[in-house]
């Protein structure tokens, strides 16, 4: 017999439902209460995106770059070989060689039907495009771990327009007394909270993306996303404060201390003076309103360090490779004199900026679009959001060193035609023969001069 009270289920059960030990572990002692996680998360976006230049550069260049790569919604034909078509390029880095771009090309055409469809939702909303979107989830996810893009929907549940809400000011609020039988969602509702307004969320109506999280805890933590810029933060503040004090530095134009008589102790009236005089020159441009005169033998005692004693370039040049190595981008992009110019080197360095930061990104946001965005359009189900950043001028290969490759495998009948064309991202042709596997010039097909070795020395 079993006797629920308050949301509870009481008594013994006869169906003997497991019980969820990790959501008993780490959400029993929440209730409807918020979850809590990372209290910086303003401070990532006020303090380091907003006035970092370091921070923005970085960032700025990851959204841009994810905002131009192509994407497309292909309709599934085949599970399997779109399932191993996503191995295939994780564990090529997104960089296929030519040998490899064959049999990438093959898993294509056997996961996917030909052509695509049309983006659902030609503009997400009245006053964003779709690569405004994409650079704000990537902004997002490295200021804060995590994306929420909030769906508007019709009644029929079909999406209308998408927006994307502030991750620093959106929090996640489990469900009352949240059941810990079985895989029971626990979260209830998302809630932004900005100053006294607070607006819920449905959780269909919103789209969840984020970095993983070792932090588990019973206020929610692992609910949310690791922030790049928590590991960061003393060097976004390191970064900061040896701004203002250049700052200070530069507008006293230099180093400051106190002026003092080395033969007899000055007055107050002198010393007064003194300093009105001082600052008369400051603010007289005139190169002879510097000039002033003493009477009395005086000295100075400087009391701070001087800039070449600071060495705040180094200490910045240092903050800046630490933050980058954080955000997964090479300080060499940022156009510094270390590595502004390295010709070949930096091409390599670029092509890996798109391999191990900006595909897998994108990868996470296609999953979320494709599980929860695309199903809720008519003819939509089974169809998948792909990015493909092979027309990038980072991923493009060397053409010379591919096509003699693909020459030599077509001359010896170990490609078709088609799968040429397909390796260079041309169309199909629909000619049959272009599916056969053939040898040298003149084209003959492989059965052909198998049958009879004599054909190509008689030709």
């Amino acid at each position: 017999m079993q006797i629920k009270l308050f949301g509870r289920v009481f008594g013994r059960n006869t169906e003997e439902q497991p019980i969820n030990k990790f959501n008993q572990a780490f959400l029993r002692h929440i209730g409807t209460d918020y979850t809590k996680y990372d209290s910086n998360g303003l401070t990532y976006i006020n303090k380091g995106y907003n006035i970092n230049p370091t921070v923005y550069a970085v960032i700025n260049q990851q959204a841009k770059k994810s905002a131009a790569v192509p994407f497309y919604i292909k309709k599934v034909k085949d599970s399997q070989s779109a399932r191993k078509l996503k191995q295939f390029k994780s564990v090529t880095n997104y960089s296929a060689t030519s040998q490899q771009k064959i049999k990438e090309a093959l898993l294509h055409s056997k996961a996917y039907e030909k052509g695509d469809l049309p983006f659902p939702m030609e503009k997400p909303n009245e006053n964003q495009e779709w690569h405004e979107i994409i650079a704000l989830y990537k902004t997002m996810m490295k200021t804060s771990g995590n994306f929420f893009l909030y769906m508007f929907k019709r009644s029929t549940g079909e999406p209308m327009q998408v927006f994307v809400l502030p991750s620093q000011f959106t929090q996640i609020v489990l469900k009352q007394n949240t059941n810990f039988l079985g895989a029971e969602n626990p979260i209830d509702h998302y809630m932004m909270i900005q100053g006294d307004t607070y607006v819920e969320f449905g959780v269909d109506e919103v789209i969840h993306v984020k970095y993983a999280n070792p932090n588990y805890g019973q206020d929610g933590q692992q609910l949310y996303g690791f922030s790049p810029l928590r590991v960061a933060l003393k060097n976004i503040q390191s970064t900061n404060v040896g701004l203002d004090l250049n700052i200070k530095t530069l507008k006293s134009g230099g180093a400051f201390g106190f002026i003092h008589g080395k033969g007899n102790v000055l007055t107050s009236e002198q010393a007064q003076s003194l300093k009105s005089r001082l600052v008369e020159m400051n603010n007289d441009p005139s190169d002879m309103g510097k000039i002033a005169g003493s009477s009395a033998e005086i000295g100075f005692t400087r009391l701070s360090l001087s800039s070449a004693e600071l060495m705040p370039f180094d200490y910045f040049r240092f903050d800046e490779k630490q933050i980058c190595n954080i955000l997964g981008w090479s300080d060499k992009m940022l156009n510094n004199d270390e590595g502004s110019n390295f010709g070949a080197y930096m091409e390599v360095i670029r092509k890996k900026a798109i391999t191990d930061d900006i595909m897998p990104d994108l990868d996470l946001l296609a999953e979320a679009v494709t599980s929860k965005f695309l199903p809720l359009f008519k003819g939509y189900k089974g169809a998948e959001l792909c990015f493909d950043a092979s027309d990038l001028p980072e991923m493009q290969e060397d053409i010379a060193e591919m096509v003699k490759w693909l020459n030599d495998a077509l001359d010896r009948g170990v490609i078709t035609r088609n799968e040429y064309r397909k390796a260079i991202n041309y169309m199909e042709n629909t000619d049959s023969e272009m599916n056969e596997h053939t040898v040298q010039n003149p084209v003959t097909s492989l059965k052909d001069s198998l049958e009879n070795p004599f054909n190509m020395q008689d030709a």
